[in-house]
């Protein structure tokens, strides 16, 4: 009798389950930029296609071309029957606050945003400031005119962040290095924009700098080239760009989006989703530098000893990297 019971709800648990995986659709909305733009979008591609290959199961995607597209496909994505979506990017999380709020028996996560306040939404935030403050040590110790530069993309606080952590760390590993700043506009085009990130570029390379560090998205592109094309180094950002010029990116400041996508994705499938801010930086492997067979030769023993000892002292608490973010400033 109780075997056959036991029997019975064994049964029932793995129909639950399978019905619950039938049930089950997760969706993705990239931002400008597209999902193959060797950076931010693409790196939460790669997340996304892990995720797919793994577990067989097909996410919805689409990908935004202009800012009035988020909220309505977002939207669309539930419509669709999406049981979780994820945005790419601090520019949905109106769209998706707004549309989360509408459909509290769905799941949403959101990659760049800590503010917002669902109990049906997780938010991922990174530490950026740490792991450029990496190859901002990385730059310094490279450069043979110590002088360094930094394009960015929008100029937003995010990004600002990025280059505080990167001056930072520069010039506490080098006295008196010189770090060229300039931000490619103010508007989401500036993310996709290789011209204009080529001819900052090159403007810093004219004016002595000779590692160039982008945050700038697809944007990014145009400053590695013109890095390459003059001879001098670049250092790529989000996933790891060492490999778009090789022998010219000293090393790429890894942001794990992936590992966000990939989690958002299988805690849903799983039932082990929650809502609130994760928060990734050096010590939750959420950021890195990125050494592999393309810039092996381009880094020194000194400046990987250099960059290896930075990392630790920044896990351990030795080394307090500021970020802007907190006060709107770069005291550096």
């Amino acid at each position: 009798m109780h075997l056959k019971h036991l029997i019975a709800g064994a049964a029932l648990a793995v129909f639950a389950t399978v019905a619950q995986a039938a049930d089950f659709k997760p969706a993705v909305v990239f931002d400008m930029g597209g999902k193959f733009d060797k950076s931010f979008n693409e790196g939460v591609w790669n997340g996304i296609k892990k995720f797919s290959d793994e577990t067989g199961v097909e996410v919805m995607e689409f990908e935004v071309t202009n800012e009035t597209q988020r909220e309505q496909a977002i939207r669309r994505m539930v419509e669709r029957g999406a049981t979780v979506v994820l945005g790419v990017g601090f520019a949905q999380a109106d769209a998706i606050d707004k549309v989360a709020a509408e459909n509290p028996d769905r799941q949403f996560a959101i990659i760049d945003v800590n503010w917002l306040d669902r109990p049906n939404l997780r938010q991922y935030a990174f530490k950026e400031h740490e792991g450029s403050y990496l190859v901002g040590v990385a730059a310094a110790l490279t450069s043979g005119t110590g002088k360094v530069g930094f394009v960015g993309g929008m100029d937003i606080p995010l990004i600002r962040k990025f280059a505080c952590g990167y001056v930072q760390g520069a010039k506490e590993a080098k006295a008196g290095t010189e770090v060229l700043q300039n931000m490619t506009g103010t508007t989401p085009t500036a993310w996709n924009d290789p011209a204009k990130g080529a001819e900052l570029t090159q403007s810093q390379i004219d004016r002595g700098a000779d590692v160039i560090y982008h945050a700038a998205g697809g944007t990014g592109l145009g400053v590695i080239r013109a890095a390459a094309d003059a001879g001098k180094f670049a250092i790529g950002v989000d996933s790891n760009q060492n490999g778009l010029a090789p022998g010219h990116v000293l090393t790429s400041m890894l942001k794990r989006v992936d590992v966000a996508a990939y989690q958002t994705m299988k805690d849903a499938m799983d039932g082990t989703f929650t809502s609130g801010v994760v928060t990734l930086g050096l010590a939750e492997e959420g950021v890195d530098w990125a050494q592999d067979e393309h810039n092996a030769a381009l880094v020194s023993a000194d400046v990987k000893a250099a960059v290896e000892k930075a990392k630790a002292d920044i896990i351990s608490g030795a080394i307090k990297v500021h970020n802007y973010e907190d006060d709107q400033a770069c005291p550096f």
